[in-house]
């Protein structure tokens, strides 16, 4: 769960410490004071994409830190230690930076992240759902993802559009093979000759640099001969040889150093000089015994080279990368040899169908199951959001074999007694349709291991006892999860376990944003503020207490 969130020069906030606790939390605050700034800052922790316009003016960067801890023995504590981020004490510090150009890092423990791997984390942490998040449960793919993960079938999900595309695979190379066999006859001809081309030759890549090295020491053989028999002269077998001159040097000076003791260290470095300049004689030595002329072996490289040269030329390629493009013509050609056979092909692409269709089957299982109790659970939840005799349905309607598996997920719904069952986009009003959707988001939200579930403002278009009734859901969804709920509704908030004040201030002519943790009292206060307006009463404020003392417990 969230236990901490660091905010430094965000928007309009300039610096903020917040602790957060268990259970349901209720923001709540003028109109325009900030209270989805504070979720803003958290999205951006988890990795959201962001501009230079989210850094307070004036500043050259904003700073967001977010500490969770962690759920023991999940699947979180495993991906962190295999990305060698975990720190071994339970917690998970995110950081992340914007500067004036756009430009952002990220932490993670410390230890500097990409984005994508912030984002990852931010999966298994928080799930945020925005205040249109119901428009978007009017698309198919949503719907459809919202189910397969209430009948926890995600995974099989997965498995049968990996299945669907195995399976198309196959039946793509199965039709190209009866389509097009003379013209891959054509080509396994043309790269089977090519391959045996390349394999008389015989050459890799490790060869090139050998027989290069070798040509060139052969080409320049006498030049090299040469300049080691100079060096060989002057070194020691000339008349004036260095070895003899320095060894000559070192015995007489040797004999001096017994009467004048100061000469030892030019004696010392001399005498250094005449063993090197004697280790170099053998070495050259060694060298000129090895070295030859040998026109014969000098021609047979050449030949090798040009052999080599004229096969790059022929396919256009470097010499070094011939054995690449060998590989690749393997390859090619094994591809062609199993399209040769439409029969094997039919066989492979029949066991692919028979294995999609078995996990699809499985899939169509689950979902039936998931769709019955989904539809039983939102339709109970909208008799007590002022939907009395409205029913919702998860409808499976059986479709063409998909990536999605058999069949498509369509919610239904019909906001009032004895109307016909419609598509959700058809029939829900804006009002309706924010209820439906909040019952959904709530019941869905169950199903969803991240232990964080911020709903931002989702209880638009709704008051009364159904803001009350939402702010119960709410709040027993609390009883298992840490649950933030940014909102201007009373009924909502006094819900809630605990209430932060959202509002603005103008501090040396620069507006900013504060939070105000409230107590009892304070409470009091502020559900009063957002039941009766600029005016509170006495008679408000008994309202605000009522309404405190009566929450859900």
């Amino acid at each position: 769960m969230l236990r901490r969130l660091s905010i430094r020069d965000f928007v309009i906030v300039d610096r903020l410490e917040l602790d957060f606790g268990t259970g349901f939390g209720a923001l709540t605050g003028e109109t325009g004071a900030g209270k989805s700034i504070l979720l803003d800052a958290l999205s951006l922790a988890l990795g959201e994409r962001a501009d230079a316009g989210v850094v307070r003016a004036g500043c050259d960067k904003a700073d967001i830190t977010a500490e969770f801890d962690l759920p023991p023995n999940g699947e979180l504590t495993v991906w962190l230690a295999e990305q060698e981020l975990d720190s071994g004490d339970g917690t998970l510090i995110l950081r992340r930076t914007v500067d004036t150009g756009g430009r952002g890092k990220a932490w993670m423990n410390g230890t500097p992240v990409t984005l994508a791997q912030l984002r990852a984390a931010g999966q298994w942490l928080a799930d945020i759902h925005g205040q249109h998040a119901h428009h978007a449960l009017l698309r198919a793919e949503v719907q459809r993802q919202l189910l397969d993960t209430h009948a926890g079938a995600a995974e099989l999900a997965s498995e049968v559009a990996a299945r669907w595309r195995e399976w198309q695979r196959l039946s793509n190379l199965r039709q190209a093979a009866e389509r097009d066999t003379a013209a891959f006859a054509r080509e396994r001809e043309l790269l089977g000759w090519q391959l045996r081309e390349l394999e008389e030759l015989a050459f890799d890549s490790g060869e090139w640099s050998e027989i290069n090295a070798e040509h060139g020491r052969l080409a320049h053989a006498a030049d090299l001969l040469g300049g080691v028999g100079e060096a060989l002269d002057s070194l020691g077998e000339g008349e004036q040889a260095v070895c003899s001159t320095l060894g000559h040097c070192v015995s007489r000076l040797s004999a001096l150093e017994a009467i004048d003791p100061s000469l030892s260290e030019a004696r010392e470095l001399i005498d250094a000089a005449a063993i090197q300049a004697d280790e170099a004689l053998h070495i050259l030595r060694r060298y000129r015994d090895r070295l030859e002329l040998d026109p014969e072996r000098l021609a047979e490289i050449e030949r090798r080279i040009g052999a080599v040269m004229d096969m790059a030329r022929k396919y256009r390629a470097a010499p070094e990368d011939l054995p690449l493009l060998a590989a690749e013509w393997r390859a090619r050609l094994d591809t062609l040899e199993a399209s040769a056979d439409p029969e094997r092909l039919a066989i492979a692409e029949n066991e692919a169908r028979a294995a999609f269709d078995a996990a699809a089957g499985q899939l169509s299982a689950a979902r039936r199951v998931a769709a019955a109790t989904l539809s039983l659970e939102i339709t109970e939840t909208m008799q007590s959001l002022a939907m009395v005799g409205g029913k919702f349905e998860v409808a499976l309607i059986p479709f063409e074999p998909s990536a999605h598996g058999l069949e498509n997920v369509e919610f239904q719904v019909s906001a009032n007694p004895g109307q016909v069952l419609r598509c959700l986009a058809k029939v829900a009003s804006g009002g309706e349709l924010s209820r439906i959707g909040l019952a959904i988001q709530v019941m869905t939200s169950r199903d969803s291991a991240t232990p964080t579930l911020i709903f931002d403002e989702v209880d638009v278009g709704i008051g009364g006892r159904v803001a009350e009734i939402v702010g119960q859901l709410l709040h027993r969804l609390g009883r298992d999860r840490q649950v933030l709920c940014v909102t201007h509704l009373p009924q909502v908030a006094a819900c809630a376990d605990w209430q932060w004040q959202i509002a603005k201030e103008i501090r040396d002519g620069q507006t900013l944003s504060i939070v105000t943790p409230l107590e009892e009292d304070a409470r009091v206060e502020e559900i009063a503020r957002m039941l009766g307006g600029v005016n509170i009463t006495d008679t408000t404020r008994k309202h605000a207490a009522e309404m405190l003392a009566g929450k859900a417990g």
